[in-house]
């Protein structure tokens, strides 16, 4: 595997800002679009990085697909008269050229072309000798390595300055998203890459206003590290998924209402009785087939204990620890490596699933 710099990694989106929010409508539509959108933004004080779709080619013909280097002069006016850095999405090594040539601050690039290695590495190789940051969305399908083949060809080219994005995967039938989030895959290359920033994208995932707020808290509480939600001056009337952008004004008010949890800062009696509950936890999982209950049980305590100190239910690096362990004490008892990760896997996702029930429980 290509080694990703996860030291550099760490500095360039934290230089911007922390929690990271990124706001913008779905496309540059307009002048006026882009410069009202962005100036009611900013009046919020709360976005770090402006986005805007320049090249927009839709699933269907006869769709509004984008205004290409116009809008990217649109866009240069943006970050001149607000201050905000930009972002733009990129397919191909024309698109980074131009980018680069107006003074774009961020690249991202998108599900339909992280899908394809071919392209990525165009990409890759039109990126070598810049130093602009890359954002990589997650493919289309569920496929983790995909993903990460994705990050590593960039990150070969000589991009340090790296995030994924996670924007829900499409699935078989119908379900209450447009794109299933399966968190899951968003755990495992954070526990992989524990420095590399995972952004989620609750616009994508949802595909409609009503269950932004939701999707954006439950990514905080899985201490993903910032949001990118699309906002449009007048969404009723955007040209491109209007349905899942929001109102400045409504991003506001959305953004007041979450809460940020802590990740590892606990106080002492919280860590103490914390360390208890996670031993208990420990000889559950050597004795997964007879203790399943108890282990939930105690996993329900240590949820009720996050909710009430404000802390995260993600935690990685334990996570960590509890998949090296379990693994080499399984493989001495002849059980099968596979069937280990699938098990364990399946606990920690009903582990999350009890304390994402607590924590957004009002009792």
């Amino acid at each position: 595997m290509v080694h990703i710099n996860n030291t550099a990694i760490s500095n360039w989106l934290d230089s911007i800002c922390n929690p990271l929010l990124i706001s913008g409508p779905c496309s540059a539509e307009s002048r006026e679009q882009l410069l009202g959108t962005a100036s009611s933004l900013v009046e919020t004080g709360l976005v770090s990085a402006f986005r805007a779709g320049i090249w927009k080619p839709r699933t269907r013909l006869h769709s509004f697909e984008g205004h290409g280097e116009k809008a990217l002069s649109w866009m240069k006016e943006v970050k001149e008269k607000t201050g905000l850095p930009v972002a733009v999405e990129v397919a191909h090594p024309g698109h980074v050229e131009l980018c680069l040539k107006y003074d774009i601050d961020i690249i991202w690039i998108g599900a339909r072309s992280v899908a394809n290695p071919f392209s990525i590495q165009e990409l890759a190789e039109a990126l070598t000798g810049t130093s602009i940051p890359v954002m990589i969305k997650n493919p289309v399908n569920p496929d983790l390595q995909l993903w990460i083949g994705a990050l590593e060809r960039i990150n070969r080219a000589g991009t340090d300055k790296l995030a994924a994005i996670h924007r829900g995967f499409n699935t078989w039938g119908k379900n209450q998203y447009r794109n299933t989030p399966l968190w899951e895959i968003p755990i495992e290359l954070k526990r992989l890459f524990p420095k590399l920033p995972v952004i989620c994208d609750p616009s994508h995932i949802c595909g409609n206003r009503a269950m932004i707020e939701k999707v954006a808290q439950y990514a905080l509480d899985l201490n993903m590290d910032g949001l990118m939600i699309e906002s449009h001056i007048n969404p009723e009337k955007a040209l491109s998924d209007k349905n899942q952008q929001i109102t400045p004004t409504k991003l506001k008010k959305i953004i007041a209402k979450l809460q940020i949890r802590k990740a590892e800062s606990f106080i002492k009696e919280t860590t103490d009785t914390l360390e208890e509950l996670r031993k208990k936890i420990d000889v559950a999982d050597y004795k997964i087939l007879e203790a399943l209950a108890e282990r939930m049980n105690v996993v329900k305590n240590i949820g009720y204990l996050k909710k009430d100190n404000k802390i995260t239910i993600l935690q990685i690096k334990r996570w960590n620890n509890i998949i090296h362990n379990r693994k080499e004490t399984g493989l001495k008892l002849g059980l099968d490596k596979e069937f280990l990760s699938e098990l364990l896997n399946l606990i920690h996702k009903e582990a999350i699933t009890v304390q994402k029930k607590l924590m957004n429980n009002n009792e």
